[in-house]
């Protein structure tokens, strides 16, 4: 898959019999975007022509709320190896800007979706606005398909027992805790990846060595402490268990995800973990002493042992 963060960068030789084109965040890439991407993907082949992904960074929520954005279901580099790994031919992410926010849907319809990605299939959810104010529509893309040659396609919604599918309804059910809901609409656990940095030994110090995961998110969409699978490892799968949130025994503000792995003793810096979040078990709290915090911790890990053996494959 190829990444173009600006317009004059675009193959044109390769994309000089069109393209099959859609646009959206894809945060989480959940059921909804994969039923999407796979019309797009199909579309694209069939036609033999290259299958584009428009997305912006940051993401136009994050930029009209720049001082408290939204949670992140993914960061930048998940996003990317997912939609490689679903088959997209070109990962189109300009970065969100004033300029950006300016431009009228003509504008955007004629300059970036035909002359820039040559797209001559258009493939949109039911929800789907964008340009200045969001006052782009499906409805104004119809308007134009005729007479810039491009056809367009709607896909609706997936409903998953009464709720639509969507990145917002996930990250309500993780603030909530529900992570079989957030499960049942992501179509797979909910995951974290990142690369395992140093941190104060502070886990090591109470009895349970964690493996301290960057994370790269201002906000995390989960908080608490969680019965986790990791992946990514030589191992192979293991269980484990993890807290996310700021330990607030210790006093510190910015979040961090810190993963302990059962009867597992190898040094793991640097290398790159995927986190699967199998169930929630409590929220994080602040203990007078740390006798206190290692009983808790010591019941955290019984019950995570319990759950993963009652729910591995």
């Amino acid at each position: 898959m190829r990444l173009v963060r600006h317009l004059a960068d675009m193959p044109y030789r390769q994309l000089s019999r069109g393209s099959v084109v859609t646009i959206g965040s894809f945060d989480g890439l959940h059921l909804g975007h994969r039923q999407l991407l796979d019309r797009v993907i199909k579309a694209a082949r069939a036609n033999n022509v290259p299958s584009i992904v428009m997305s912006f960074e940051p993401t136009p929520k994050e930029f009209f709320a720049a001082a408290d954005p939204p949670a992140r279901l993914m960061r930048f580099r998940e996003k990317f190896e997912m939609l490689e790994k679903l088959g997209v031919d070109i990962f189109y992410c300009p970065r969100f800007s004033s300029e950006m926010r300016s431009i009228r849907s003509g504008a955007f319809i004629r300059q970036v979706l035909v002359h820039g990605m040559n797209a001559r299939h258009i493939v949109v959810g039911d929800d789907f606005h964008f340009a200045r104010k969001r006052e782009g529509s499906i409805e104004d893309l119809n308007r134009c398909s005729k007479a810039l040659e491009f056809k367009v396609d709607q896909v609706q919604s997936i409903i998953k027992d009464g709720v639509r599918v969507s990145s917002t309804a996930i990250r309500q059910s993780l603030e909530d805790g529900d992570l079989s809901r957030a499960s049942l609409l992501l179509g797979r656990p909910y995951r974290m990846s990142g690369r395992i940095v140093k941190g104060r030994q502070v886990g090591k110090a109470l009895g349970y060595p964690t493996a301290n995961v960057d994370i790269r998110r201002r906000r995390s969409a989960v908080q608490g402490i969680f019965a986790v699978r990791v992946a990514g490892l030589s191992e192979g799968s293991l269980a484990g268990v993890a807290s996310v949130g700021t330990r607030p025994t210790f006093d510190l503000t910015k979040p961090v995800l810190e993963v302990h792995l059962f009867d597992f003793d190898r040094d793991i810096y640097g290398e790159y973990i995927h986190v699967d979040f199998v169930a929630f078990l409590r929220e994080e709290e602040k203990y007078e002493s740390v006798d206190e915090l290692v009983a808790q911790i010591d019941q955290d890990a019984e019950n995570a042992r319990s759950i993963l053996a009652a729910t591995a494959a």
